[in-house]
């Protein structure tokens, strides 16, 4: 691995580690030390070397938040009155559990948010009571996702 001007360079070993990874981050380093041919302490050694170049963070388990009984899935497009109430808008999203995602984006909406409800009516009711009562919310403009088709991270 070599890091050049912020960029950084991987090789075919980084590869296949950074693969089983993303698959099941779970993956025993022994395991991945057989299928790459490395030791285990060589495994340790290039995570921790990615981990500083910050092109990997951790790792997480998945939760499915249909078995939680969350099922409504939107984005929520923010207009604000003016692009100065965008730090305390955001401090008050935070706040909002169902806030998985904030984006500051180009275009017609200030924020852009993912937002995930137990059901439509929750949704409208996060939408009236929590976030069109921010300070600085001029309107909302809201999608209801109906299926996520595509899930992935970018490929290594």
């Amino acid at each position: 691995m070599k890091i050049k001007n912020k960029s950084i360079y991987i090789d075919g070993t980084d590869k296949k580690i950074l693969r089983m990874l993303m698959e099941d981050a779970r993956t025993p380093v022994l395991e991945i030390a057989r299928h790459v041919g490395i030791s285990g302490a060589a495994i340790h050694q290039r995570l921790r070397k990615l981990e500083k170049a910050k092109l990997i963070s951790g790792s997480k388990f998945v939760i499915n938040p249909r078995v939680l009984g969350y099922t409504t899935m939107a984005f929520v497009g923010i207009y604000l009155d003016r692009a100065v109430n965008n730090p305390e808008a955001v401090k008050q999203l935070k706040k909002i559990p169902e806030v998985l995602e904030c984006h500051y984006t180009t275009g017609n909406w200030s924020v852009l948010i993912k937002v995930l409800c137990k059901d439509n009516e929750d949704l409208m009711h996060l939408l009236n009571n929590d976030i069109q009562s921010i300070a600085g919310v001029s309107r909302t403009e809201t999608f209801i996702s109906l299926d996520q088709q595509i899930d992935r991270q970018i490929k290594i």
